[in-house]
């Protein structure tokens, strides 16, 4: 067990739990779904990022002594609440997509299905994961598509919180990125990093000169020399002085990109460095890779934009109760009829209905009894596929669930480095699924495909 995850909830799951135990609810089997009402803004679809950091949260949800005295002084809960929070373990069953998936509104991206007590209380803790990391991903998607397979490059982590930092490094990654320059992002995922120096370095030494001469003797000629730190032409042409025609890139971090990157490789060729590429990291997002598409651009780092969801730095995900069992052990579905945030009740079998091309064509969602093709919908209001295995094709589509958590044992293979790897790799597959139109950037699209219900 690492470090107690147990206290990154809110205070009302708690008081929830509290009531709930007193009156005797909170042993009713239920169901939790996580899903978003609608898309950001803009997008024409959403990425599925985070399900392998919330199942290693989940095993280390644990209440220890220093979180029950804590809660104790505090008056949160009550002494019963206290002693049932101490031999707290998950052991309900969690299915949901894979990360990686494609998602839209309605989709049911994660199902968690246990005691009432069990799993309202990990609602804070999973939606934190899922709503940053897939809205993250979900940019990082847009800005790998706009970048036409030129290498992009995460350097965000000085525009948001240090943990934040390596959440966001792992997101990009699963969603296309090639590398990060956070380390701890490389240590604990298996992410390639990547960076040589900043503008501090140039200024610290007498000219520029040294500054490059110090860096190519340490990092060798293939490395990457920042040359805007002063004057960009007398750069260039300085940067190939010292490191010869093997300098690996030169970097640009501000001005008017398009022009000045047009003039870097005209100056880089008549050198004699044709070979030398040329990266970009001034203020980047989907929009402004997009724009450079027809220039000599070979690489992007992009930070701000990224870490912050390119504008949308939530996904809009809730964790909505839809079924729970009475007390003679039925299942009944309930949903919230509020104005503008009503909710399905049931469970939900997910499936993607794809074109004989294999494009996608629909999300379609099976409620309750209905019957997803060919597929069982047995008794329980889960539906998934074998743990460990790929999701299905059947007569309704590609089935989208997977379970990730068996009574409470959680499937190790979508944790980790390897689960990102895994991760990243399905990634790639979903995507090409989608119709061409839908990676296209522009502003206030609706989903590129539809979600419909069925049952």
């Amino acid at each position: 067990m690492g470090t107690s995850t147990a206290l990154l909830t809110d205070r009302y799951e708690l008081t929830m739990l509290d009531a709930a135990l007193r009156d005797g609810t909170a042993h009713r089997r239920s169901l939790f779904e996580v899903f978003a009402r609608t898309l950001p803004h803009d997008r024409r679809y959403g990425v599925v990022a985070g399900t392998g950091r919330v199942l290693e949260l989940i095993r280390d949800f644990r209440f220890g002594e220093p979180e029950l005295q804590w809660l104790a002084d505090n008056n949160i809960v009550g002494a019963h609440t206290l002693e049932w929070l101490a031999g707290y373990r998950f052991r309900g069953t969690i299915t949901g997509y894979l990360e990686g998936e494609l998602y839209f509104p309605g989709s049911p991206i994660l199902t968690v299905e246990s005691s009432f007590a069990e799993g309202v209380i990990l609602e804070t803790m999973i939606l934190s994961v899922f709503n940053y990391d897939s809205s993250v991903a979900s940019a990082a998607a847009r800005m790998v598509s706009a970048a036409h397979g030129r290498p992009l490059a995460e350097m965000g982590s000085r525009r948001t919180g240090e943990h934040s930092a390596v959440a966001a490094a792992r997101a990009a990654y699963i969603a296309g990125f090639q590398a990060t320059s956070n380390l701890e992002a490389g240590r604990t995922w298996g992410i390639p990093t990547m960076g040589t120096a900043a503008h501090a370095f140039t200024l610290l030494h007498d000219t520029e000169e040294q500054a490059f001469r110090s860096q190519v003797s340490t990092m060798g000629p293939g490395t990457t020399l920042l040359i805007d730190t002063y004057d960009v032409a007398a750069g260039a042409e300085l940067a190939v002085a010292v490191a010869g025609p093997e300098l690996g890139a030169v970097r640009l971090d501000s001005g008017d990109l398009p022009a000045l990157v047009a003039s870097v490789r005209a100056r880089l060729d008549a050198l004699g460095n044709t070979t030398t590429k040329i990266t970009v990291t001034n203020d980047l997002d989907e929009y402004t890779i997009a724009a450079l598409a027809a220039s000599p651009v070979d690489s992007y780092g992009v930070g701000t934009s990224l870490v912050t969801g390119s504008g949308s730095v939530a996904a809009g995900m809730v964790y909505k109760l839809v079924a729970h069992t009475d007390d003679s052990g039925r299942w009944i579905p309930v949903a919230k009829r509020s104005a503008n945030k009503a909710t399905v009740g049931g469970r939900k079998v997910a499936f993607r209905r794809l074109g004989h091309d294999g494009t996608a064509t629909a999300e379609v969602l099976y409620v309750g009894t209905a019957s997803p093709g060919s597929s069982p919908t047995g008794s329980s209001p889960t539906g998934s596929t074998t743990a460990g295995s790929s999701p299905t094709i059947t007569a309704a589509g590609r089935q989208l669930t997977q379970t990730l958590v068996t009574d409470g044992q959680i499937d190790d293979s979508f944790t980790g480095a390897t689960g990102v790897s895994r991760a990243r790799e399905y990634h790639a597959a979903a995507i090409a699924e989608l119709p061409e139109q839908g990676l296209r950037l522009a502003r206030g699209g609706e989903p590129i495909i539809p979600t419909e219900y069925v049952g």
